[in-house]
């Protein structure tokens, strides 16, 4: 029997294989497991509310860069795209009485305005990014690096390099609260993300945008040949990821009470980050909605127990970063390993 036949029957084999792909997750639990013993306060209902509240907008931007991802692209202008629709919430929900308006003829608007603004604002920047790489054959990464830069020049131009508070104290409230059971507090953030994870979840598993999207990621040149119209699947899944910011964006303001030019900074690595962690291949057409939920609360949870340890924000930073490249490189194993 050969060394490799041998290697797939032997249990011991499968388990190393298994701790090996999945040695950021089980690292991570363990490090869970040690600050709650060491950390005083790392269980309680507070901190798991709080992780919620994060967890909540940060899957919701997953969302959109997984769609990148799955069909070997990526999107860098995510982080930015969120920063620009929170301020446009910001600017539409300050409330009207409030001094050192920045808009005063938009000032005071209801929510709904605010979100449909915020939504129709993140649309149209991923509707930029997707003819920019479908129509122009621009790669993703030039792209959408591009429009980051680009689209920071402009918050910096909307928000004025202020920060935007005074906001509608019912839409604040909105973020902070949520629905309770006993001392146990579930975020009303937490409820609509997972209404959107439900709806990716169909979009992906049960529809021709999601067939079409995975087909895509599988083998480009062969989608195109079985009748796929690659171009506009790719400006599609650009524009649905540019709402998708739009709605996270407009979560983040109501979470923080107020917004700034740098919301939503290195928002879009993150999220990269969480999705491979949790199963989107950087390799394309291989990921789930399940998997990337998971991998933004373990990517979550490890920002949550640096921080119960100690740990400065520059280590902290040091920490994501190779959490980062860690999570790619098992990634690209387990794509050469399959070949």
């Amino acid at each position: 029997m050969s060394e490799k036949a041998n290697g797939a029957t032997n249990p011991t084999h499968k388990i190393k294989e298994w701790l090996i792909e999945n040695a950021l997750i089980v690292v991570i639990i363990l490090m869970v497991i040690y600050t709650a013993f060491s950390a005083n306060n790392f269980i309680s209902f507070n901190n798991l509310k709080n992780i919620l509240s994060n967890v909540s907008v940060r899957f919701i931007i997953a969302l959109g860069v997984s769609g990148a991802l799955i069909i070997r692209g990526t999107d860098l202008s995510a982080g930015r795209i969120v920063g620009i629709t929170a301020v446009t919430s910001a600017v539409f929900l300050q409330r009207a009485d409030a001094p050192g308006i920045l808009y005063g003829n938009i000032a005071g608007s209801s929510i709904p305005v605010a979100l449909a603004a915020a939504v129709v604002v993140g649309l149209v920047f991923g509707l930029i990014n997707g003819l920019i790489i479908a129509k122009l054959s621009v790669p993703p990464f030039i792209a959408t690096l591009g429009t980051q830069i680009a689209i920071y020049g402009l918050n910096m131009m909307l928000s004025q390099n202020s920060p935007i508070g005074s906001l509608n104290t019912a839409y604040t409230v909105f973020g902070a609260q949520g629905f309770k059971f006993g001392s146990l507090q579930i975020p009303y953030l937490t409820v609509i993300a997972l209404v959107v994870g439900v709806i990716m979840f169909i979009l992906y598993r049960y529809t021709i945008y999601g067939k079409h999207m995975y087909a895509i990621g599988g083998n480009e040149v062969a989608a195109e040949v079985s009748g796929v119209n690659t171009q506009k699947s790719k400006v599609l899944i650009y524009a649905l990821a540019g709402l998708l910011y739009g709605v996270a964006g407009f979560l983040l303001t109501a979470k923080t009470g107020s917004a700034a030019v740098t919301a939503g900074q290195g928002y879009e690595l993150e999220a990269i980050a969480a999705a491979t962690i949790g199963g989107v291949s950087t390799s394309g057409g291989v990921g789930t909605v399940p998997g990337i939920l998971v991998g933004v609360l373990v990517f979550e949870l490890l920002k949550t127990c640096l921080q119960f340890l100690g740990i400065t924000p520059e280590m902290t930073n040091v920490f994501q970063g190779i959490v980062i490249v860690a999570a790619v490189a098992l990634d690209i194993r387990k794509t050469m390993k399959k070949r």
